[in-house]
């Protein structure tokens, strides 16, 4: 049968027309999304995620499994009554935060190298010892707590096996893995946070009663109550994030090829301070932000039922699933695996750079192992001994409570230390603390000391 040419035609049109119509669809969805990606609030979005670093990571790492625990306590045995702590510590958060942060990249050094410059040695080496103490038995209360909480997804995965997988892991990411990778795995690691947030809006909240809260402080005055607010203080402020965010603002400009201290000293700029300051309060406010709703999740659900009391985070996770529901209950414990695997190796690698620094040790996760065997070497042993408490019979919770103590006591004394160093124009030039920065500073470094003296005189009463 022969075909005309017309029919020829027709049959090879109706044969391209499927690769043409693909074709157009390409061109017209390249060039949608080279619009798209021309658009003012992308590249916005965009330039504010490169600005993220240090002070995103920090931030999130401040919420680790224990202060998951410590924030589920307060939602459930006082309600929405403690939401306030989350907008009054924030300022208070941020400003030290700031401070470290700008010590680090304008001495291009890190905390414990800029006190061992300025102070007793004595001194940095309390405070060092003292910090890989209270970090080691965090990590371990961390690595049990992501284990509880991958059994209430896979309750026959072995527990010591669980513990023994996250350390292996932990301690694999920062040693084998380049810190440019290692950098950009905290810092998309961190928005596993945003999960707390859709599990406390996956709960009926009382939005009229939680926003009375927010902003208008209730204190009992109670003994249980002013520890628990010790607790979150202790947790929201701690020792380990001061040395770890100036520490990290170092390995930034290291990988930015500052390799010396003087080309670090030299060449930080303006714009730099500024995109600190941005990071650093955005990662400060997701904290907090984390810290409202899980109080706000386990004061509508658990509260609200008269459950009062919360032991762990993985029991705050259990607790809420039959009020709130399962999606509420998944996120809330992938939160703990998450915030733990980003928690645990900050924690580790603070006290290992605070040692390093206190001796003189080569450190940094710029470098590979065999050329900083003493800094990678106390982040190994401070993960090992943390693994071996979930092989014993310490009570998790006594735990928590004694490193709580031991980083108000660190924290007390390292905020002076970082209050005179930053207010010092010989260590910072021109860049020292505005006016209000050092009274919110001096404000948060008396009330932690309070704070301490009240914990430690409550054990004895």
């Amino acid at each position: 049968m022969t075909m005309s040419h017309s029919e020829q035609d027709l049959l090879k049109r109706i044969a391209e027309s499927p690769s043409i119509a693909l074709e157009k669809t390409l061109d017209t969805s390249k060039h949608l999304a080279d619009n798209f990606s021309k658009h003012e609030h992308l590249k916005r979005a965009r330039e504010y995620w490169h600005t993220l670093g240090p002070g995103l990571t920090t931030g999130a790492a401040d919420d680790d499994p224990s202060g998951i625990a410590t924030y589920s306590q307060a939602g459930a045995a006082y309600g929405f009554n403690l939401l306030w702590l989350a907008g009054f510590t924030l300022p208070l958060m941020a400003v030290v935060q700031e401070m470290c942060a700008r010590i680090g990249l304008v001495t291009g050094q890190g905390l414990a190298a800029n006190i061992r410059a300025f102070f007793p040695k004595w001194v940095l080496y309390t405070c060092a010892f003292l910090l890989f103490t209270a970090n080691t038995l965090n990590i371990g209360a961390d690595l049990g707590a992501m284990a509880k909480a991958t059994q209430l997804l896979y309750p026959k995965l072995n527990f010591e096996f669980l513990v023994l997988a996250f350390a292996i892991v932990s301690l694999a990411l920062q040693i084998f893995t380049t810190y440019d990778k290692y950098a950009k795995y905290l810092k998309w690691l961190a928005l596993v946070l945003v999960s707390y947030i859709f599990s406390a809006l996956a709960t009926h909240l009382d939005f009229k009663e939680l926003l009375t809260k927010t902003v208008v402080p209730t204190i009992q005055f109670t003994k249980d109550q002013m520890v628990l607010i010790t607790g979150i203080l202790g947790t929201t402020i701690s020792p380990y994030l001061f040395f770890w965010q100036t520490s990290q603002e170092v390995e930034e400009q290291i990988l930015a090829g500052r390799t010396t201290i003087k080309s670090r000293q030299v060449e930080t700029t303006d714009k730099e301070i500024k995109d600190m300051r941005i990071d650093v309060w955005s990662g400060m406010f997701l904290s907090n932000l984390v810290m409202f709703f899980i109080i706000a999740a386990c004061a509508a659900t658990l509260y609200s039922k008269g459950i009062t009391n919360i032991n762990s985070a993985a029991e705050a996770a259990q607790a809420l699933r039959p009020i709130a529901g399962d999606f509420a209950y998944l996120l809330f414990t992938l939160g703990i695996i998450g915030t733990g695997m980003l928690a645990v190796p900050v924690l580790a690698g603070s006290a290992s750079y605070a040692l390093s620094e206190s001796f003189g040790w080569k450190f940094g996760l710029y470098r590979k192992l065999k050329e900083a065997n003493a800094f990678y070497g106390v982040i190994i042993l401070s993960t090992l001994i943390g693994l071996t408490i979930n092989f014993t019979n310490l009570d998790s919770i006594k735990v928590l409570i004694y490193t709580a103590v031991v980083n108000g006591l660190i924290a007390s004394v390292v905020l002076v230390l970082i209050l005179l160093l930053s207010n010092n124009k010989k260590v910072m030039g021109n860049r020292v603390n505005h006016p209000v920065t050092t009274i919110l500073g001096w404000t948060i470094t008396i009330l932690m000391i309070v704070t301490g003296v009240y914990t430690i005189y409550s054990f004895f009463t």
